[in-house]
């Protein structure tokens, strides 16, 4: 055997490992920590299944390979499955809203345990006219760093508390909020009325404790299904590919980047980690959501930049049905 033909099939695995053990997170549900963290890459797939179907074709046809070919029908299925799992976020039913509706421009942002730019949250979320800001991990100086930056002027009601590193989620309007209620979640939730719409902040634990991740989903799954809010914005801490939003979609609440079919926006990396070490990376999954129940319609979402947060903040315009 030829260097070049070990080569080939050293390439080969090295697409099609990855790429299979994806579409196995994505079927299975692991319970380790591990696999479900892997589960927010499931769209990655489509690209090592994609190089190894191109490869394994090439050596079907030049050996007559049956090996070959066999490995290269698998590769396309992988393509076919992982593309129709992916394909809502391109093709799906965009919902219309009305010719005259009521729009709102709803802001989630994770300041990565108080230690993100306040004031520059606070000029963002001006500048993109934003009428309902939901920030986690709200700390005591970091608030007082948004009042110091005039969050109180752009918006003139408040809900929710900061809290000690990433406990804290607040909600801020230039609308008229309700009394709000906390949503017993691991890290700071709360159900709130917004001139009239139900909104319900959230922020479950990261799946660094899948049983904490787990149980958080299920009281936000049960309280998103008694309480029927109108939103569910903030850091889901899982993707759209995880049976938790999976279930919220079938109860009901749908991404509004699903549903004016925008792709792949990712909001998380680990540049807030790693920045200090010079080694920022690329945000690569979207974990932050803004999902619209049957009464709202998605309009359209976009990413923007809080420096020092590993979080890109997400906004997205909805309209009243």
């Amino acid at each position: 055997m030829s260097i070049r033909s070990v080569l080939t099939r050293l390439a080969v695995v090295a697409l099609l490992a990855p790429a299979v053990l994806l579409t196995l997170t994505r079927v299975v549900e692991p319970e380790a920590a591990l696999g479900v963290q892997l589960e927010a890459f499931t769209p990655f797939a489509l690209v090592p299944y994609g190089l190894a179907g191109v490869v394994l074709v090439v050596l079907a046809l030049r050996h007559r390979s049956a090996l070959a070919a066999g490995l290269a029908v698998c590769a396309v299925v992988g393509v076919g499955v992982h593309g129709w799992w992916f394909a809502p976020m391109l093709t799906g039913e965009e919902p219309a809203a009305p010719a005259v509706a009521e729009t709102l421009t709803v802001m989630t942002a994770n300041m990565f345990f108080g230690g993100a730019d306040g004031a520059a949250l606070v000029r963002a979320a001006a500048a993109e006219r934003v009428d309902v800001l939901v920030v986690q991990e709200v700390t005591g100086p970091l608030l007082a760093e948004l009042e110091e930056a005039g969050v109180d002027e752009v918006f003139a009601h408040r809900a929710g508390m900061p809290g000690a590193s990433a406990q804290g989620t607040m909600i801020f309007a230039d609308v008229p909020l309700g009394e709000p209620t906390p949503v017993d979640t691991s890290w700071g939730s709360w159900l709130v009325d917004v001139d009239g719409l139900s909104l319900l902040a959230v922020h479950p634990f990261a799946p660094v404790d899948v049983d904490l991740w787990r149980e958080d989903h299920r009281l936000l799954l049960q309280t998103a299904v008694a309480e029927q809010p109108d939103l569910l914005v903030g850091d889901f801490n899982a993707t759209l590919d995880h049976a938790p939003m999976r279930a919220l979609a079938d109860a009901g609440w749908r991404s509004v980047t699903e549903a004016a079919n925008e792709g792949w926006q990712p909001t998380w990396s680990l540049s807030g980690l790693l920045g200090d070490a010079g080694l920022p990376l690329p945000s690569l999954v979207q974990i932050d959501h803004v999902l619209a129940g049957p009464s709202v319609a998605g309009l359209g979402s976009r990413t923007v930049d809080v420096p020092g947060s590993d979080h890109r903040a997400l906004i997205a315009e909805v309209a009243l049905q």
